[in-house]
C-alpha cells in the first residue's frame, strides 16, 4: 500500500464514524417533523406535535401573535404541556388512534424496518472494519465500504418515505395538523445518507489494488501492496 492510502483510509473511517453517530442520533430520536394544527378564532392555546420512526409527542403551547391577524401554534421549544407515546402498530397496549388515523401504518412501519436495515448494514461494516486491523486483513475494507454504502442508501430510502407519510398525512381531510416542518432529525438522517454514501464509496476506491501505471502493464504485474 502507497504511502498516502493508509492515511486517506483513517480520514475516509473518521468521516464515516461521523454519519454513523448522526444515524443513530436519527434513528433513536422523534423530532423528525413538527406538525401544526389549525387555529380557530379566539384561541388561546394550541397542541403541537413532533414524531419520529417510533412514537409521536404532543405539547400543549401558547397561540403566538405574527401579526394583526396572523397567528401561529408555535415553535415546538414552548413550554407547555409534554406527553409522548408510541405508536400502536409497535406497542399494542399503547392508544394513539390519532396517528393510526392521519398517517398510514404501512409508511410508518417502512421507514422504521429500512431504519434499522442501515443500522445493522453500519454495525456490519463496523465489525468488518475492526477485523482488518488486525494481522492487516485489508481485504476486509472492501465489503466493510459496501455496507457502509448499503447503509447510506437504506436511511435515504427511510427519509422519503417518511417524507411520504408527513405528506399524506396533512393532506388527509381526518387531521387537525394543516402545517408541518421538519426537524433535526431529519437533518440527520440525510446527512448520514451523505457521508456514509460518498465515504462508502471513497473507502471501496481505496481499498481496491493499485491500477496499472502503464499501458503494458498488467495488473499481474503491478507492484504488490505491502
Amino acid at each position: 500500500m502507497d504511502a498516502g492510502k493508509p492515511l486517506k483510509v483513517r480520514l475516509a473511517l473518521s468521516v464515516i464514524l461521523v454519519g454513523i453517530a448522526l444515524l443513530f442520533a436519527a434513528v433513536v430520536t422523534d423530532h423528525w417533523a413538527v406538525l401544526s394544527p389549525s387555529l380557530e378564532e379566539n384561541t388561546t392555546s394550541c397542541e403541537a406535535a413532533h414524531f419520529g420512526l417510533w412514537r409521536l409527542c404532543t405539547k400543549r403551547i401558547f397561540v403566538q401573535e405574527q401579526g394583526a391577524k396572523e397567528k401561529s401554534c408555535g415553535p415546538i421549544s414552548l413550554p407547555g404541556d409534554h406527553n409522548c407515546s408510541y405508536f400502536k402498530h409497535f406497542t399494542p397496549g399503547e392508544t394513539s388512534e390519532i396517528f393510526e388515523v392521519t398517517t398510514q401504518k404501512e409508511y410508518s412501519i417502512s421507514a422504521a424496518a429500512i431504519a434499522i436495515f442501515s443500522v445493522g448494514f453500519s454495525i456490519i461494516g463496523t465489525i468488518c472494519v475492526l477485523l482488518s486491523f488486525r494481522k492487516k486483513r485489508d481485504y476486509l475494507l472492501k465489503p466493510a465500504s459496501m455496507f457502509y454504502t448499503f447503509a447510506g442508501l437504506c436511511i435515504i430510502i427511510s427519509v422519503e418515505v417518511m417524507r411520504q407519510s408527513v405528506k399524506r398525512m396533512i393532506d388527509s381531510k381526518e387531521t387537525a395538523w394543516i402545517q408541518y416542518s421538519y426537524s433535526w432529525s431529519f437533518a440527520c438522517a440525510c446527512a448520514a445518507f451523505a457521508l456514509l454514501f460518498v465515504c462508502g464509496l471513497a473507502l471501496l476506491l481505496l481499498a481496491l489494488p493499485r491500477f496499472p501505471q502503464n499501458p503494458w502493464e498488467s495488473c499481474m504485474d503491478a507492484e504488490p501492496e505491502h
